[in-house]
């Protein structure tokens, strides 16, 4: 047995075609099951695609590198827990096209933000962020409530997320422009937008409800943040050890 072992030890080829052999091996372990199940990630009752609005929002997210500084992933660690809240399910995440988990955090964590400030707050904050939180090295980002959402195509935006496995259906492919203004619209039909989307927040979001801005989309956006999934059946504490 020593023996062999100094063979192939000492002979370059045989060692590598051995290796590759044990990482084939390795590979194909933990692979070929995930063909055998449907999907690698549980469902959570209550997550559902974005809206229109807030799928608006995630682009100007990530298009002003929001992920840079602000992560949204709360690990499963007390004092995480305990700051922020629920940790993170993988489900939250199943229809993000790229997921925003990090580990960067300049600012906090903003998995759970959703509902945690008002509207008026979040415009306060993108504009001059000192306003709110004094000790801010954030950038303000007033340009956000002077741009009119450019978004004429969302339906089109839907209609391309189908092809990654996001479950939209034709009627909402169908009405993702309505959607888009309505939810926006403090004097719109929300029926109809709420029972494709629901727990959507709506109303007027940066304040001039003449206008759908930018801003009025990322505030969508963060306004859902974390509210998807009820965790008050859980004990976060009960979970973590």
């Amino acid at each position: 047995m020593i023996f062999n072992h100094k063979i192939i030890e000492k002979n370059a080829a045989i060692m590598t075609v051995c290796i590759l052999i044990t990482v084939a091996i390795g590979g194909l372990v933990e692979v070929l099951p995930l063909f055998t199940i449907e999907s690698t990630i549980e469902k959570v009752k209550g997550v559902r695609p974005y809206s229109p609005l807030e799928l608006a929002g995630r682009n100007i997210y990530i298009r002003e590198g929001c992920y840079n500084c602000h992560s949204q992933q709360i690990r499963p660690f007390r004092d995480e827990v305990e700051r922020y809240g629920h940790y993170s399910l993988a489900a939250e995440s199943m229809y993000d096209h790229p997921f925003q988990w990090g580990s960067k955090r300049t600012g906090p964590d903003l998995a759970r933000v959703g509902g945690k400030y008002s509207n008026n707050w979040h415009v306060l904050h993108m504009i001059n962020p000192r306003d709110v939180v004094p000790e801010s090295i954030m950038p303000g980002y007033p340009f956000m409530a002077e741009r009119d959402l450019d978004m004429d195509n969302a339906a089109d935006h839907l209609t391309a997320l189908t092809y990654t496995g996001v479950p939209y259906t034709e009627e909402m492919i169908a009405e993702a422009q309505a959607d888009l203004l309505a939810q926006a619209d403090p004097d719109a039909d929300w029926d109809g937008l709420l029972a494709r989307y629901p727990k959507a927040v709506v109303g007027d979001f940066d304040g001039d409800p003449t206008r759908l801005t930018e801003l009025d989309a990322l505030i969508a956006y963060m306004q859902m943040l974390g509210t998807l999934v009820d965790f008050t059946q859980y004990q976060p504490e009960d979970l973590v050890q």
